[in-house]
């Protein structure tokens, strides 16, 4: 009941001066409830980095699963290749594997060597607020 009494007499009553300064008590009523508002800027920030972490742990993620696509599809159309395959059924065999990976394969060219194979891979993401996005990556595979 004390405790509502003062609530009350501190919302009810401006702070009394005494020349042009606050006395100690009426600085102290005048700062209730600053602690909680740092508290809730505290958690708020905190939250928005946890929010931006784990959107860069998402795209971190993706690029490592579109790096592993391409190297396995090259790998793949590259061996197509050296099995006596044309190009054409080698980018067939890459973008099986791609596919099996949960990627996309954009790209599948051979290159100057007769069976080395150079493949461009996609993956999706979804960034939270940023959108979807993709990450790519490229891989060449080959006899040495």
């Amino acid at each position: 009941m004390i405790m509502a009494e003062r609530v009350i007499r501190s919302v009810a009553a401006p702070p009394q001066r005494r020349g042009w300064r606050l006395t100690s008590k009426d600085r102290a009523d005048a700062e209730r409830g600053s602690g909680t508002v740092l508290a809730i800027g505290l958690v708020g920030a905190l939250a928005m980095s946890l929010v931006a972490v784990a959107a860069v742990g998402q795209a971190v993620l993706a690029n490592q699963r579109a790096v592993s696509a391409a190297d396995l599809a090259a790998l793949a159309g590259a061996q197509a290749l050296i099995d006596g395959l044309d190009a054409t059924e080698a980018c067939a065999a890459a973008d099986t594997v791609a596919t099996a990976m949960n990627a996309d394969l954009i790209g599948c060219v051979p290159t100057g060597s007769t069976n080395e194979l150079r493949v461009d891979c996609a993956v999706q993401v979804q960034l939270g607020v940023l959108g979807a996005r993709s990450a790519r990556a490229t891989a060449v595979a080959g006899p040495p």
